[in-house]
C-alpha cells in the first residue's frame, strides 16, 4: 500500500511538471504571429500587429537592465539600418516594470532606429510564457514564426537567418 501511494505520488508530480514545461514553450516554428496592440514608446501611439503585415520581423522581448539586450541593441540598429528597405523591420517589445519613460530614455541614449513598444502580461501569454529575455521570434513575410531564439545571438547567425527570408 506504500509503495502505492509513492508511486502514485511520483507520477501526479510528473504530470504536474510536464503540464507547467508545457504550459511555458515559446510560440514554436509555423505558428501565426500573435496579434498585438502596444502603446510605441517612441510616440504614445497604439500600434498594432497588422502594420507589419508582408513583412520579415525580428521581434525581441527585452529589458533595459539585461546586459544580453543590452548587448543585442546595436546588432538590431545595424540590420534594421541594412535591411529595413528589403522588407524587414525589427520590433523591440519592452519587459520593463519601471515604465514608459525609463523605456524612451534608454531608447533616446542607444540612438534605437526600430519601434520599441511596452509589452503587456497579454502579450506575453501570447508569445508562449516569455520567462527569459533576451527571448526573439524570426517571423515571414506570411506572419509565421519560423524561429525563435533564447538569449544573445550573433549578428551573423541572425543576418543569414533573416536573409534567408528576404531572398
Amino acid at each position: 500500500m506504500k509503495n502505492c501511494k509513492t508511486m502514485l505520488s511520483i507520477f501526479a508530480a510528473c504530470l504536474v511538471l510536464t503540464i507547467f514545461s508545457i504550459s511555458v514553450l515559446p510560440v514554436q516554428a509555423a505558428t501565426k504571429l500573435p496579434k498585438f496592440a502596444l502603446k510605441s514608446v517612441q510616440d504614445g501611439s497604439v500600434v498594432k500587429s497588422s502594420a507589419f503585415a508582408g513583412k520579415v520581423l525580428y521581434i525581441t522581448f527585452f529589458a533595459t537592465w539585461c546586459p544580453p539586450c543590452k548587448e543585442e541593441v546595436p546588432v538590431l540598429i545595424d540590420l534594421q539600418k541594412k535591411l529595413a528597405e528589403s522588407g524587414f523591420t525589427v520590433i523591440g517589445f519592452s519587459v520593463d516594470q519601471k515604465g514608459m519613460d525609463r523605456v524612451r530614455s534608454f531608447v533616446k541614449a542607444k540612438d534605437i532606429n526600430y519601434p520599441v513598444l511596452m509589452a503587456d502580461l497579454q502579450t506575453n501569454m501570447d508569445f508562449g510564457g516569455v520567462y527569459t529575455i533576451p527571448a526573439s521570434f524570426l517571423v515571414n513575410r506570411s506572419g509565421n514564426v519560423v524561429k525563435s531564439y533564447i538569449g544573445y545571438v550573433e549578428h551573423s547567425v541572425l543576418e543569414k537567418d533573416i536573409n534567408s527570408l528576404l531572398n
